[in-house]
């Protein structure tokens, strides 16, 4: 069942309308990309989703960027748009620790989705996997993850 919405109704902090233009562009390219999806056939899968991912990624990184890393909206608008469902909290605490800073998705890190008990490839650098495959004599075989359709999001890239 869906979160009833109670605080949109209230005003937001002081500093929203700067940012709520930029805001406003990400949650209509998500619309477009997902109405897009939807009118696509089934037949591709989870790459329809890839798009909408990472519009969600990006839209999460400005919010992230504004707060940490530029220090342009206050700690209050910071939390109302987290609370608000602006930007994935949870997403935002993995960029924030050690090794996690170009993390693309939550999916990647969780290791009871893949075959091996191992997170994705995606978080392998992609230097290592070019030793790897250069020692077999073979080109690298990764092009793309196939939760989030990244193309490595390793801190050392």
């Amino acid at each position: 069942m869906p979160r009833i919405v109670t605080s949109r109704t209230k005003t937001p902090p002081e500093g929203f309308s700067k940012i709520k233009p930029t805001l406003d562009e990400f949650e209509a390219e998500l619309k477009d990309v997902q109405t897009a999806a939807e009118s696509k056939v089934a037949a591709r899968g989870s790459q329809n989703l890839w798009k909408v991912m990472r519009v969600h990624h990006e839209r999460s990184r400005y919010v992230y960027t504004l707060y940490y890393k530029r220090k342009l909206i206050s700690r209050e608008l910071y939390h109302w748009l987290l609370r608000e469902r602006y930007a994935d909290k949870l997403l935002i605490a993995k960029w924030r620790k050690k090794g996690y800073e170009k993390l693309c998705c939550l999916r990647c890190i969780q290791t009871n989705e893949s075959n091996h008990g191992t997170t994705c490839i995606c978080r392998v650098p992609r230097a290592q996997l070019e030793r790897d495959a250069e020692s077999r004599g073979e080109e690298v075989a990764f092009r793309e993850c196939v939760h989030c359709g990244c193309h490595g999001c390793a801190s050392t890239d």
